[in-house]
């Protein structure tokens, strides 16, 4: 078999982050369905997850693995059960976490050694990465956990610094060289970016690594975002391949549930639970794995989720430390009055199976990507209450680009704790998404992007042809390669 058409071998490495991981593991999936072999890198506390992921494609045949890398957390002077991001709770701790990780190198190195991928897909967080790739002679592809939007509304912003020509905080400002005069205000801006730190200068490790790189994968599709698409391979300069949504290569109730932690929920509990609801007429609330809430905000939550009359699944997180049920947020009576109405999950929740279902009509969400995408995917209009990261650019695409949904007025960017809204804001909200013509209208515009959605991972699909696409290069820069030695 010539070097051209035997298997491509994959490295998969993703962030030790859930909203990181999740992605990674499904973009592996969909490289396997196409004949590849897939190995995914994990650390053996988080092995079981990603092995619960992939198990079932493993039994259907498909070529896709797991191995490990152990961090050093002890030399960084961390715990040893911090070896996740979601286990890290100050800024502090979080820079000896990327400390921990960069220590890696000479582990993935060995890897490359003795499994010899034909190419490395590493997250954007893991720049040092492109160091070992071009070591051991293989290419490296980066992995934006986000939009082609907001990689290039980012990049635009850090290139031409409109926030350092207001005089406000709270002055709009378009986002220069950007198709579509998408306005920001320097509030919603992440705080390295207003603020030189030393994130500033990792972040700017990130785009050189970038730059130096094979080209990028994203997980998004070409009909959701065309103009910002070109606007990043051709303004930008950046070779790039939109191939997802990678969440669909999960087909059916168990490969949706199985993503992800162990839920917190048995998946047919809450699905008789939607089952008996009408179509359309239940919220979704959940902020992902990152954001977190203080109690007031919470109450503040509870007490509009209760006052809107609206069904509703509302995702906490569990504080190990209170009993269920018991916690300060929580209204009195709160839950045995909401019994018909809600259903409360504290912890993990199979968040793809249940907005796939038709009783949901709407999604409060952090507009992380993967949530975004998600909600795009099942055709649910949202309410926007970004927090952090790029999340702001997110709700901007949502709100202003492709108008299926509003934001429910949060101005900050916060790092973790996300910005107060009050009670009435949330009822307001929830009924605008769920009730009368304008949710009618958001709901068709989701629905109809849903479709072109499946169209893309189809055969002869947007995505799945830009996959076929990257493929072929690969092959040829493997064949290039073995000629060369």
């Amino acid at each position: 078999m010539s070097s051209a058409s035997h298997q491509l071998h994959l490295f998969f490495f993703p962030f030790m982050a859930p909203g990181h991981m999740i992605p990674m593991i499904d973009m592996a999936k969909l490289f396997a369905m196409r004949g590849c072999k897939s190995t995914l890198i994990a650390t053996p506390y988080d092995k079981s997850t990603f092995m619960k992921s992939i198990v079932k494609f493993k039994d259907l045949g498909f070529d896709i693995n797991v191995v490990t890398v152990t961090l050093p957390l002890k030399e960084v002077g961390l715990p040893e059960d911090r070896d996740n991001m979601n286990r890290v709770t100050s800024m502090e701790m979080r820079m000896q976490f990327m400390r921990a990780i960069t220590m890696l190198d000479q582990q993935l190195e060995l890897l490359i050694e003795k499994l010899a991928p034909d190419c490395l897909i590493s997250d954007m967080f893991l720049p040092w990465t492109i160091e070992v790739a071009a070591k051991c002679s293989i290419p490296r592809l980066v992995f934006h956990g986000t939009s082609a939007f907001s990689v290039a509304g980012t990049e635009c912003v850090r290139l031409y610094e409109p926030h350092k020509k207001v005089s406000s905080d709270s002055e709009p400002f378009v986002i220069p060289n950007f198709p579509g005069e998408i306005t920001l205000s320097r509030m919603q801006l992440q705080d390295f970016v207003k603020v030189e730190t030393e994130f500033t200068k990792f972040m700017d490790e990130v785009k050189e690594s970038e730059k130096r790189s094979f080209g990028v994968v994203m997980n998004s599709f070409y009909e959701l975002e065309p103009a910002f698409a070109d606007h990043y391979r051709t303004f930008l300069g950046r070779r790039s391949w939109l191939i997802g949504p990678f969440s669909l290569c999960n087909k059916d109730t168990e490969d949706k549930a199985q993503r992800g932690k162990q839920a917190s929920i048995d998946q047919l509990e809450c699905l008789q639970w939607l089952d008996s609801r009408q179509t359309n007429s239940v919220i979704y609330i959940c902020f992902g794995s990152m954001a977190n809430f203080n109690a007031a905000q919470l109450h503040e939550i509870a007490v509009g989720l209760e006052a809107s009359g609206q069904q509703f699944i509302w995702v906490v997180k569990k504080d190990p430390n209170v009993e269920e049920g018991k916690e300060e947020w929580l209204p009195d009576g709160y839950e045995p009055r909401i019994r018909n109405k809600g259903l409360i999950i504290r912890g993990w929740a199979p968040q793809v199976l249940i907005l796939d279902h038709e009783a949901v009509g709407g999604f409060v969400t952090h507009c992380g990507w993967n949530s975004t995408l998600e909600a795009i995917t099942a055709g649910v209009p949202v309410v926007t209450w970004p927090v952090a990261a790029e999340q702001f650019y997110n709700e901007k695409f949502v709100t202003q680009v492709l108008k299926i949904g509003f934001d429910i007025g949060v101005k900050k960017w916060a790092r973790l704790f996300g910005d107060s809204v009050k009670s009435e804001r949330v009822e307001e909200a929830v009924k605008r998404v769920l009730v009368g013509e304008e949710a009618e209208e958001m709901r068709r515009r989701a629905k109809a992007l849903a479709e072109m959605a499946r169209g893309a991972v189809e055969e002869g699909g947007s995505s799945w042809s830009d996959l076929g696409a990257l493929l072929r290069e690969l092959r040829m820069q493997r064949s290039a390669h073995n000629e060369e030695i």
